[in-house]
C-alpha cells in the first residue's frame, strides 16, 4: 500500500530558498548537456578518434537520460527529497571529475555517462518538487522561471564551451564546472528539506530492462537514422528503432498489466488525463522542431556563412536569453490568461519562423538569421511554460513524479527523432543537389532549407495541437483525482492539498 503523500507546511520564504536551489542545480547540469559540441574537432586530434567516435560523448549523454528518466518516477516516490538530490549532485561530481582527468577517451565517455546519470534525477525531481510546493494560482509564475533554467543553459552550452576552449585545454569544460557543482551540492544538503513521505514499495525487475534497453534502442536508433555512415554501422538504425520500439511497447504492456495488481515502474494512468496528453503531444511536437532548428542552425552558419565555432555560439546566445528571460513573464500571463491565449499564438510564431528559415541561402545575413532565431526562441517560450504548467497541474499529486519521468522521457524521444529527421532529409537533398551540379555548400544549403522545410511542417501540426489545449480548472481537478490513491483506497484532501 502507497502511504498518502504529505508536505510538510513551509514558509514562503523557505519554499523559494528550496525551489531556487534545485532551479540552479539543475541549470549547472543541464549546461553540460551542449558544452561538448564545440570540443569534438579538438578531442578527435588529442584522442586519435574519429568525428563519429568523438559524437559519441554526446549521443551517450543522450541516452542515458532516456533510459535513466523512465525509473525516475517509481524512484523518486522512494526516497527522500535530500537523498534523491544528493544522489544527483553526488553523480554529476564525480562525472565531472572523471571527465576533467581522463587520461583516454573510453574514459571520458565513461564520465559523461556519469554525469548524465545524475543529471537525469534532477529534472524530475525539480518539477515534482515544484508541482507539490507551489499552489495552483502561483505555478504558472514559477513555472516560468524554470523555463530560464531549461531553455537558457542548454542554448549557452555551445558558446560558453566556445570561450573557454579559447582559454586553454578541453579539460576546462569541467574544471570550470566542478567547483560551481560543488558549491550547490553542500548548499543544497544543507538548505534543502524533505518534500512528502518516502513510499515502500517492490519494484518490478522486468521493466527495469525493458525500460532501459528499449528507450536506449530507440534514441539510439533514431539518432543513427540521419548519420552519414547509418549504413555501414555495426547494428543497423531501423533495425535498433524498430527493436526500442517494440521493447518499449512491452514496456507499456507490463505498466498497464501493473496497473491492475500492484505498483507499476512507471505509472501511465497519468496519461488518462486529457489535459495533460494533449500537453504532451503539443511538447514532443515542438521539441522536435526545436532540436531539429538547433541541429541545423549551427552547421548552416559554420559551412553555409562560414562563420567560426565561437561566433555561432555567441550568434545564437541572444534567443536562448530570449527564451528564458520572457518565461517569468509568460508565467505571469499564464496565471491571468490561461493557456489557449499564449500557446496558440507562440506556435503559429514557431512554424512561421520556421517556415522562413527555409528561405535563407548562402546570401543571407547572419543578422536576418539572428532576428529569426530570436523570434524563433520567443514563439518557443510562450509554448513551453504554458504547457509545462497545464500539462502537469491537472495530475493528482502522487502522479506528478510519473508524470515528470514521462514528460522527460517522451522530450529524448523526441529530441532525437526530430534531429533524425531533420538530418536525413538534409543529406537526401544535398545529396541530390550535388548530382545536379551544385557545389559542396550550395548543395548543403539546398539541404538546409528541405531540413528547415520538414521543421515548418512539424510547426504547422503542432499549431492544430496547440488548439487543443485548454486551460483546467485546477481546484475541481485535484479535488476529483483525489479520491483514489493507486490501491484504490481513499485519500484525503488535506494530503493532497500543496502548500
Amino acid at each position: 500500500m502507497l502511504a498518502p503523500h504529505t508536505t510538510p507546511t513551509l514558509s514562503p520564504a523557505r519554499v523559494t530558498t528550496v525551489l531556487r536551489i534545485l532551479v540552479l542545480s539543475t541549470f549547472v547540469v543541464l549546461l553540460n548537456e551542449t558544452i561538448m559540441v564545440n570540443a569534438i574537432p579538438r578531442l578527435m586530434r588529442e584522442f586519435e578518434v574519429t568525428a563519429a567516435a568523438a559524437g559519441w560523448l554526446s549521443t551517450a549523454f543522450m541516452l542515458t537520460m532516456a533510459v535513466v528518466i523512465p525509473v525516475t518516477g517509481w524512484f523518486l516516490q522512494r526516497v527522500t527529497t535530500r537523498t534523491a538530490f544528493g544522489l544527483a549532485m553526488a553523480l554529476f561530481l564525480a562525472g565531472t571529475a572523471l571527465a576533467a582527468a581522463a587520461p583516454a577517451f573510453p574514459v571520458l565517455l565513461a564520465a559523461r555517462v556519469v554525469q548524465a546519470g545524475g543529471t537525469a534525477v534532477m529534472m524530475p525531481l525539480l518539477m515534482t518538487t515544484l508541482m507539490t510546493l507551489v499552489p495552483p494560482q502561483d505555478r504558472g509564475r514559477v513555472m516560468g522561471n524554470i523555463t530560464l533554467v531549461i531553455s537558457v543553459a542548454p542554448a549557452l552550452g555551445p558558446a560558453a564551451s566556445g570561450v573557454l576552449l579559447q582559454l586553454g585545454s578541453w579539460r576546462l569544460l569541467f574544471l570550470a564546472v566542478l567547483p560551481i557543482a560543488g558549491a550547490m551540492a553542500v548548499l543544497g544538503r544543507r538548505k534543502l528539506v524533505d518534500i512528502g513521505e518516502p513510499q515502500a514499495g517492490p519494484i518490478d525487475w522486468l521493466s527495469v530492462p525493458l525500460a532501459a534497453v528499449g528507450f536506449g534502442a530507440l534514441v539510439y536508433g533514431l539518432s543513427g537514422l540521419g548519420a552519414e555512415n547509418a549504413a555501414e554501422a555495426l547494428l543497423p538504425p531501423p533495425a535498433v528503432t524498430l527493436a526500442g520500439a517494440v521493447l518499449v511497447g512491452l514496456f507499456v504492456w507490463r505498466q498497464l498489466a501493473l496497473q491492475r495488481s500492484s505498483t507499476p515502474l512507471l505509472d501511465l494512468r497519468a496519461l488518462t488525463f486529457r489535459h495533460f496528453s494533449v500537453a504532451l503531444a503539443l511538447m514532443c511536437l515542438s521539441f522536435m522542431a526545436l532540436m531539429g532548428a538547433f541541429i541545423l542552425l549551427p552547421i548552416y552558419l559554420q559551412e553555409v556563412c562560414g562563420l567560426s565555432s565561437l561566433q555561432t555560439g555567441l550568434l545564437l546566445i541572444p534567443g536562448g536569453l530570449t527564451m528564458g528571460l520572457l518565461g517569468p513573464q509568460v508565467g505571469k500571463l499564464y496565471d491571468r490568461l490561461g493557456a489557449p491565449r499564449l500557446v496558440v499564438p507562440g506556435a503559429a510564431v514557431t512554424a512561421l519562423c520556421l517556415a522562413l528559415f527555409a528561405f535563407t541561402g548562402e546570401e543571407t545575413s547572419p543578422w536576418l538569421v539572428l532576428a529569426l532565431h530570436v523570434a524563433l526562441s520567443a514563439g518557443m517560450a510562450f509554448v513551453f511554460t504554458p504547457v509545462f504548467t497545464s500539462g502537469l497541474s491537472v495530475l493528482p499529486p502522487h502522479l506528478y513524479p510519473h508524470g515528470s519521468a514521462i514528460l522527460g522521457s517522451l522530450q529524448q524521444v523526441a529530441a532525437a527523432a526530430g534531429t533524425a529527421l531533420v538530418i536525413s532529409v538534409m543529406s537526401g537533398h544535398a545529396a541530390t543537389a550535388a548530382a545536379d551540379g551544385a557545389d559542396a555548400t550550395g548543395a548543403l544549403a539546398t539541404g538546409i532549407r528541405w531540413g528547415f522545410g520538414i521543421g515548418a511542417v512539424i510547426g504547422a501540426v503542432a499549431v492544430l495541437v496547440a488548439l487543443l489545449v485548454r486551460t483546467p480548472p485546477a481546484p475541481p481537478q485535484q479535488a476529483e483525482a483525489e479520491p483514489q490513491d493507486e490501491d484504490g483506497t481513499a485519500t484525503s484532501k488535506a494530503a493532497h492539498t500543496p502548500t
